[in-house]
């Protein structure tokens, strides 16, 4: 492809974590700060993969609720907005803007990030170990928060991959996002 300007997409793992390396996304919220952090991440992807449970929890965005407030709105519609891949091989639909993907992930994967530009988020600690494994995850983003939770799922659902650290970035005052590359 003489003269043309081969881009591909970047997979992106990130989540909010405890101290001790947990996700568990009802033990601690972001600040207004954070939260308006990821709603401009969320502007800015070209999509997100997700596995099945951590997309069953994403689904709350689906339907506006009476309750939230502006920066909850431009949340959701960011996350409407954008295309979702979700990989699952129980479920047999998927909501509005979202594709199911059942067999073949390392292809589809594959093949997503070679036809798309910019960042794809990819969600859920076990979907992120397979990925890991395959070698398609670019970048890992952690957002450490000053809480200790004892147990639950941890952010490597496998072996944590040799990785290379890149930045570290205050958040706001209680949280510091780690961003790694593999090594």
């Amino acid at each position: 492809m003489e003269g043309k300007d081969k881009r591909m997409a970047r997979l992106v793992y990130g989540m909010n974590q405890s101290l001790d390396g947990y996700v568990d996304h009802q033990a601690f919220l972001p600040s207004s700060t954070l939260f308006r952090h990821f709603i401009e991440e969320v502007q800015g992807q070209a999509g997100g993969i997700y596995g099945r449970r951590m997309y069953e929890v994403m689904r709350y965005w689906d339907e506006d609720q009476p309750e939230w407030d502006a920066e909850e709105h431009a949340f959701a519609a960011a996350w409407r907005n954008r295309p979702k891949w979700v990989v699952s091989r129980s479920l047999t639909s998927v909501g509005p803007n979202a594709t199911l993907i059942t067999a073949d992930v390392e292809g589809t994967v594959r093949a997503l990030k070679a036809e798309r530009d910019g960042r794809i988020e990819v969600a859920g600690p076990q979907l992120a170990h397979h990925l890991t494994a395959l070698g398609l995850i670019d970048e890992y983003r952690m957002y450490v928060h000053p809480v200790v939770l004892g147990h639950g799922t941890p952010y490597f659902a496998g072996q944590r991959p040799p990785l290379r650290l890149m930045a570290a970035d205050r958040m706001d005052e209680q949280v510091i996002r780690l961003t790694y590359e593999p090594a």
